[in-house]
């Protein structure tokens, strides 16, 4: 019997299809993209978490203003060791509403903006970020990440640690950082033993320390200490001084 002579029809080659040009770049650099997100957040989580217990050596601020100057005066100390009035008088200064908000003070925002002001709003707690991990200067990058990361970090410190590293980086004079050196500074006293007056005044010059002085103080900072004073006294008898060390 003749054998078939009939070929099987022959099997397709099943062709694997090229990713378009560029394809394969694209999603190397989303992947990138999104590693350098997570090591972002991941970096934030973990300088938040690591700050809500040690006590920064310096900031970037302090560390430029060392490098100009040839070395600054700045001693850290625990909240415990700086008298209640000081921390009350920088609160009745800067931020009365200190223990009220979650770190944005919403309210003052939106009058900063009903007002047409450029600002004014800024928080203790959106002060202190700034200071520990941010640059200075004026930048809508960076009140965007402090605006970001300052509700995390009143979620992770105590009030009483936002305050206190608040009242231990910022800049007295030029040279001078924290209470503990500034008391020294110009009183000659320890921030344990500041009296009233003296709180307020140095509270007085935290916006400008390098145009006032807490030892010569101007009429102007007279005014302004007095007035401290008074609302240092009104925030503790009003409540708004029981979240911290204000007694």
């Amino acid at each position: 019997m003749a054998k078939s002579t009939r070929k099987s029809p022959a099997k397709k080659k099943s062709r694997s299809r090229k990713p378009a040009p560029g394809t394969s770049l694209i999603q190397t650099a989303r992947r990138w993209f999104w590693r350098g997100i997570l090591g972002a957040v991941a970096l934030v989580l973990g300088l938040t978490a690591l700050y809500a217990f040690v006590n920064p050596p310096t900031t970037p601020y302090m560390f430029a203003e060392s490098r100009r100057l040839g070395g600054v005066s700045y001693d850290f100390v625990p909240i415990e060791q700086i008298a209640p009035v000081m921390a009350r008088s920088a609160v009745a200064a800067e931020d009365a509403n200190f223990c009220l908000h979650w770190g944005l003070d919403v309210d003052a925002i939106r009058d900063r903006i009903d007002r047409g002001g450029n600002g004014g709003a800024s928080t203790i707690s959106q002060q202190v970020v700034k200071n520990v991990y941010l640059w200075h200067g004026r930048s809508w990058v960076r009140k965007a990440i402090e605006a970001l990361w300052t509700p995390l970090t009143e979620a992770v410190w105590s009030k009483d640690r936002v305050l206190e590293l608040y009242l231990n980086i910022a800049e007295f004079d030029e040279g001078v950082f924290g209470v503990q050196a500034a008391s020294r500074h110009y009183f000659g006293v320890n921030a344990s033993d500041l009296t009233a007056t003296q709180a307020a005044r140095l509270a007085a010059i935290l916006p400008a320390p390098k145009q006032r002085s807490a030892a010569n103080p101007s009429d102007f900072v007279r005014r302004r200490a007095a007035s401290i004073r008074d609302g240092a006294a009104t925030i503790r008898a009003d409540g708004r001084a029981a979240c911290f060390n204000g007694e």
